[in-house]
């Protein structure tokens, strides 16, 4: 689609009439530099604008053009230019939805995919209710949010670069001479004592090791930093992170991770949906009655962040529980409902786990239905702190 410049944009914008009685439907399809621009009226009728610079003034010179502020419904597909477009609306006092992507409506014989196409799309499923909203986090969530997900991605370097240093001592086929813990301290000092027969190898050899060291290091410098953002987190942020650890299996990075991934876990109304948010709900092709339905795996259509610690949580369960220790330190000063909600946890999660195993069921798929289960006692837990913080307002 041709790129129109700003002054184009504007005499093309002053062709649309103004409709001050009727609310409209505004889709935008965003990307780094362009903006595509589709416009649904209440009536149905839907109108593609074109493309305008993604710019504050030009996106501030559209929203004024294409009516009043409070007649103009805003909606895009969450992406990588993250919030900043959403921001810039609410300031202007526009009623602005960021929708999730996997979850908007698809057309099986639609095989054309335009910005243009996008746009009109978007504004036209947005009239008819037809998307769903996905959580825009505020400064403190944000903030959080992205240190966590830094230590998920130096976790994920860090475990790429041993097996790059791995596959090669396998390759030479080197092994120490006594048994060692791989990537523990003496291991990774045995690691460093390694010669290979020519400099080019050494030389590699050397970039692997140096790489893993480098990774261990990064790895260890987050950690600090993000407990450290834990505690100046906002209060009720902080005291759901909290309580969530009154749980077995969920210390401070996951119960972090949880509650910057979901959210606010209060806004959703029952347990399902959050299950669901986290993609943990068995998926299903069912046709002709109960003798057609056929369910399939988890349908992981949803936060792959947030289903990744709560399943990584859920392993706990595979073994016997125990309420000393750690865990009794950190249910330590909680509120005893919450308590109360982490032990039934611990009684029910664990005799699941033993039920579906004895059943035959692969302990990777019982793991995944107590994460689902998970969940719910997650969902239980917020909505005690949210009610304490109202109990607190209203005394």
């Amino acid at each position: 689609m041709r790129a129109v410049e700003p002054n184009e944009t504007q005499s093309y914008m002053r062709k649309e009439p103004v409709v001050k009685n009727f609310t409209r439907y505004i889709g935008l399809d965003v990307h780094q530099d362009l903006i595509a621009v589709g416009v649904c009226e209440t009536d149905g009728s839907a109108t593609s604008l074109g493309t305008v610079p993604n710019l504050p003034d030009a996106i501030a010179r559209l929203m004024r053009k294409l009516g009043p502020a409070d007649k103009l419904r805003v909606c895009y597909e969450a992406g990588p230019c993250g919030f900043v477009l959403y921001w810039q609306l609410c300031e202007l006092g526009i009623d602005c939805t960021v929708v999730a992507p996997s979850l908007i409506p698809l057309r099986p014989g639609d095989r054309v995919k335009t910005d243009r196409r996008d746009a009109l799309k978007l504004a036209r499923c947005h009239r008819n209710g037809d998307l769903v909203a996905v959580f825009v986090p505020d400064g403190a969530h944000l903030a959080l949010r992205e240190l966590v997900r830094s230590r998920e991605a130096a976790l994920r370097d860090q475990r790429r670069a041993r097996n790059r240093l791995r596959l090669m001592l396998l390759r030479y086929g080197i092994k120490p001479q006594e048994a060692l813990k791989r990537w523990t301290a003496p291991y990774m000092g045995w690691v460093q004592t390694v010669r290979m027969a020519t400099a080019a190898e050494q030389y590699s050899y050397d970039d692997a090791v140096a790489q893993v060291m480098h990774q261990t290091e990064r790895v260890a410098a987050i950690e600090p930093e993000l407990e450290q953002a834990v505690q100046q987190a906002p209060v009720e942020l902080r005291e759901v992170i909290g309580a969530l650890q009154s749980l077995v299996g969920v210390k401070v990075l996951t119960a972090a991770t949880v509650a910057v991934e979901a959210g606010d876990l209060c806004r959703f109304d029952k347990a399902p949906e959050l299950m669901s948010y986290a993609g943990l709900v068995p998926s299903e092709h069912s046709s002709g009655g109960p003798k057609g339905q056929r369910r399939g795996g988890i349908s992981k259509a949803g936060n792959a962040h947030l289903r990744r610690v709560v399943v990584e949580a859920s392993w706990h369960y595979s073994k016997p529980c125990r309420s000393d220790g750690p865990v009794a330190k950190r249910r330590r000063g909680q509120d005893p409902v919450v308590v109360q909600i982490a032990h039934k946890a611990q009684k029910r999660l664990r005799k699941r786990y033993v039920q579906l195993t004895a059943r035959g069921m692969p302990n990777a798929r019982a793991v995944t239905v107590v994460a689902r289960e998970l969940l719910g006692f997650m969902w239980g837990i917020a909505k005690r702190v949210q009610q304490q913080h109202s109990e607190k307002a209203a005394g």
